[in-house]
């Protein structure tokens, strides 16, 4: 689950995470009170989306007195903002955070992420902070470095050390970037984070270290555990659709492609979207129903993919185990009857009661393909689409 910028520093506040002063505003009026309160300019106004690359899209900008803060609000607020990560569909802003502008002597990148190849928490951190780190690893990936934490050990002092002397910081700023650093890694183990970026970090003209941005990421499957961060949700800045499957507990991701895909199983799903691709089509979304899913699970899994107007065909693909196929198959039955169906769909099924499951889909009348193994499958779905 991602969170907005404002809200990840208010969080980083209870961890003693230095950030600039500031809040946010749902209104010009908001936008002007924040700017008196703060005192002095200039202040910078800051688009609040669930996306990266504001400032090159037009959302970040300085304001040198209380007119300018009045007109860029008005001029931020309410606009389509499109940036690299939101697509050319671009995201509405509706809402800005009024901060504090500071005097910068350096712009610094830091993160840090889970890294399952090594089971550990990774800090990546590099002096080329302002800029698309993705650019900075393709181009130069020597000026970034990586520093492997035990999650059993925790952050240990020479590895504070070793980040801050990578990034050539003045002794001054050695203890106070140390403390940040370490109070970081508190709050991503204690709030089940997949990943928080501060990019970028900068250091003052008299070496304080601030969080000028702040994205943060929490392990969705975690939440359960932390109530207070669940009412951070914007469900404005999610796919419908994908609000839509989270009220069912159906794995559900929207893509660009024109076939649809019901899956039960995470591999499964990405075996089929995979043999799609290769066979000429493009996904539309992934959908893993789940292991266990009910019959009824099933029927909503069919009305969300159909609610979607990319979708061209649909392509079931289900190994029968804990899911029996015949429970599957009265799903698709019940969503057929109540859903307009009048796009192609090709089925393919294998496993626990597999011949009751397509006897149950013959004898439903409905107009559907079935296929004899994946690979005939993915062929009948990219004739159906092409």
């Amino acid at each position: 689950m991602k969170i907005h910028e404002y809200q990840a520093k208010e969080l980083f506040k209870a961890y003693n995470v230095p950030v600039p002063d500031g809040n946010v505003a749902f209104s010009v009026d908001e936008a002007k009170k924040t700017a008196a309160n703060l005192g002095n300019f200039p202040v910078v106004v800051k688009a609040q989306i669930h996306a990266g690359g504001r400032g090159k899209g037009g959302g970040v900008k300085l304001a040198a007195s209380m007119e300018e803060v009045e007109t860029l609000a008005r001029e931020i607020l309410g606009m389509t903002l499109v940036t690299h990560q939101t697509g050319p569909e671009g995201r509405l802003v509706k809402k800005l955070l009024i901060e504090a502008g500071q005097k910068i002597k350096k712009e610094l990148y830091l993160s840090l992420l889970v890294d399952r190849t090594t089971a550990s928490i990774v800090i990546m951190a590099s002096q080329d902070g302002g800029m698309d780190i993705e650019e900075v690893a393709a181009k130069t990936p020597e000026r970034i470095i990586k520093v492997y934490v035990d999650p059993l050990m925790g952050i240990q002092g020479y590895q504070l050390r070793q980040v801050g002397f990578a990034l050539e910081l003045p002794s001054s700023a050695m203890k106070p970037f140390s403390a940040l650093l370490s109070n970081l890694y508190r709050f991503f183990i204690a709030n089940d984070c997949s990943m928080v970026e501060i990019n970028p970090l900068i250091l003052t003209l008299d070496d304080k270290v601030l969080a000028l941005d702040a994205k943060v990421d929490f392990d969705s499957n975690a939440l359960y555990r932390h109530k207070d961060l669940m009412a951070l949700r914007d469900l404005d800045e999610e796919d419908p659709l994908e609000i839509e499957a989270s009220k069912y507990n159906l794995n559900y991701i929207n893509l660009d492609g024109n076939v649809g895909n019901i899956v039960n199983g995470a591999g499964l799903a990405m075996a089929t979207m995979d043999i799609i691709k290769n066979a000429g089509a493009t996904p539309a979304n992934f959908m893993d129903v789940g292991g266990g899913a009910t019959s009824e699970q099933v029927e909503n899994a069919f009305r969300i993919i159909l609610a979607d107007d990319k979708v061209k065909a649909v392509l079931i693909n289900i190994f029968g185990g804990i899911l029996r196929c015949d429970i599957f198959a009265q799903g698709v039955v019940d969503a057929a009857k109540k859903t307009n169906i009048n796009i192609p769909v090709v089925v393919r099924m294998e496993g626990t009661n597999v011949e009751k499951g397509k006897k149950i889909l013959s004898n439903a009348g409905l107009n559907l393909t079935t296929a004899v193994d994946l690979f005939d499958a993915a062929q009948k779905i990219a004739a159906a689409v092409n």
